[in-house]
């Protein structure tokens, strides 16, 4: 019965979706003057297809380890191209091509943030994740710990990145929409967060993958056919290729000079650490090593996911050069008052239509369509999941058994579609920079530190662990908060008291001292104990002993 409703609910957004399209309602005010027909159907190609796989996961789906983790029956392959899916957000395929679009070779400070986080996790994290823990980074973190603290502090900063960047998302996803297709941004919210909660609920992370899979095969596929097509324009040479550019380019000759997108080095330090720590803290991709057979198997997801994230960065820059080579200056993208077209991000959609027409327009929309519900997916799912595993099943209700925890899990997804719905709608004339900012600033400096310090310090104690892990996080939403985009840019209030947007430098740092001094100043017996476990800990870390169908401590 429920399973029926949530695909009513499914199809009947899209239904009202596609009646919306077909009618030219919802137009109002949108930049497009008519309904771009290959996008619509590539749109419903993707949707009643992902609905077809979430189908089959869903007859598929019967245990917590199922819904989790897809039985950890996942190969490294798969897993690598679903983490590349999960990774390459709306953010990184049109956020990263603007940058470079406005801001030129500084725009790749970004890319290179973004991929710099992947050894960490390779050869740092990957493996032990997959040994020691079971469906959420918060059963590595909690190991030898007091699970109802630790599995609250894990929790908490889990939801907070989640929340955040589903805000992100949901905003991108209905500014897209309503840009691409014609479409209000009120129904294109909604069918974002419909088809999401219809993903999660029941194909759970079977679906989650292949959603996320298909995705990446198709971003991949485009990106390519797009920065192919830019240097065939181009003659196949990229020193012409700059040439157009640098001559189009306002700045001229300095796009092609670093030093102008940050102000000074702590301010890039500082990106750079948020970017990096932040990948390494992101919930929803550290769940993705849990659904692997192996550490061998995890190991293997990082070689093709960095693999893969890193060859589509390569093609973003190019794309990224090739908007200014070709779109800059085209007035068929800017409005009257010399804007581009649906906003600042959308240099290498009005690109996809420069190189290939409505038909490529419509694949390379679809495809950024994609790109939204695989993550927003990914994320509900890491959301769900430290809701119902680490709140309900350890700390609330301990020792719940799988159908009950299922049941919340089920719950908390509908929760959360219903609050990315919400906050999408109710952000959407907001600036919300700083909501990515806060994300990856939270995730570095709570999560990360104390995940990497409870796999690699024997004396990390619970009291060092909650206490620096609580202070990263306060120190992250309060340095955001009164910094330049918040502070100044949002509430108007003047001069920034923090005056770096990324505080990640000072956040980090705050977290890892406070889990150092706190863990060597805790004299307690518990702390004694916990000290001791570590060599068991670091047993099973390296030879995954005993992580099959085992739990936690």
């Amino acid at each position: 019965m429920a399973r029926t409703l949530i695909y009513s609910l499914a199809l009947a957004a899209l239904l009202a979706g596609t009646a919306a399209f077909a009618a030219g309602g919802g137009m109002e005010g949108s930049a497009r003057d008519s309904v771009n027909v290959p996008a619509v159907t590539m749109f419903l190609i993707f949707v009643m297809g992902t609905l077809g796989i979430t189908y089959w996961a869903a007859n598929r789906t019967r245990t917590a380890k199922d819904f989790y983790t897809a039985g950890g029956g996942i190969t490294g392959l798969q897993n690598g191209l679903a983490i590349a899916g999960d990774y390459m957000s709306a953010a990184s395929f049109l956020g990263i091509t603007a940058a470079v679009y406005a801001n030129g070779y500084d725009g790749l400070i970004y890319a290179i943030g973004f991929l710099v986080g992947w050894p960490i996790i390779m050869f740092l994290m990957s493996e032990r994740l997959r040994n020691l823990g079971k469906y959420t980074f918060a059963d590595v973190a909690s190991y030898r710990f007091r699970q109802t603290p630790m599995r609250a502090l894990a929790a908490f900063g889990s939801l907070s990145v989640v929340i955040l960047y589903l805000i992100a998302q949901m905003v991108g996803a209905g500014s897209l929409i309503e840009t691409l297709f014609g479409l209000r941004y009120e129904w294109a919210v909604a069918i974002v967060g419909a088809l999401m909660i219809a993903y999660v609920s029941f194909g759970g992370m079977l679906a989650t993958t292949w959603v996320q899979v298909t995705k990446a095969v198709l971003l991949l596929a485009g990106t390519t056919f797009m920065a192919i097509a830019v240097m065939y324009k181009a003659g196949f040479s990229f020193d012409k290729l700059f040439a157009m550019a640098v001559e189009k380019h306002p700045d001229g000759i300095e796009m092609m000079y670093s030093g102008g997108f940050v102000s000074d080095p702590i301010s890039a330090i500082s990106l750079g650490i948020a970017l990096m720590f932040g990948t390494a803290g992101l919930p929803h991709i550290l769940m993705r090593f849990f659904t692997v057979p192996d550490s061998q198997e995890a190991r293997k997801s990082v070689f093709y996911a960095t693999g893969f994230i890193g060859f589509f960065y390569i093609l973003a820059f190019i794309i990224g050069v090739g908007a200014v080579a070709f779109v800059l200056g085209n007035g068929s993208y800017f409005g009257a008052d010399g804007n581009m077209i649906g906003g600042s991000n959308m240099p290498a959609v009005h690109l996809s239509h420069a190189l290939g027409g409505d038909l490529f327009l419509g694949f390379i929309s679809a495809v950024a369509f994609a790109t939204i519900l695989a993550v927003v997916s990914g994320l509900t799912l890491a959301g769900a999941s430290a809701i119902s595993h680490d709140i309900y099943a350890n700390v609330v209700n301990k020792g719940a058994s799988e159908d009950k925890e299922m049941r919340v899990s089920r719950i908390a997804t509908a929760v959360l579609g219903v609050v990315a719905i919400l906050l999408g709608i109710a952000f959407q004339n907001q600036n919300i920079a700083f909501v990515v900012a806060l994300a990856f600033t939270i995730a570095a400096s709570a999560n990360f530190p104390v995940l990497i310090m409870s796999m690699y310090w024997k004396d990390m104690t619970t009291r060092g662990a909650v206490i620096g892990g609580w202070l990263g996080l306060a120190s992250a939403v309060v340095m955001v908060f009164f910094g330049p985009t918040v502070w100044s840019e949002i509430m108007g209030m003047g001069d920034p008291l923090v005056p770096y947007k990324f505080p990640a430098l000072f956040t980090v740092a705050i977290a890892f001292a406070g889990i150092w001094f706190f863990s060597i100043t805790d004299k307690s017996e518990a702390s004694q104990r916990e000290r001791e476990d570590f060599e068991a800990q670091f047993v099973r870390s390296q030879t995954g002993i005993g992580a099959e169908g085992a739990s936690a401590h």
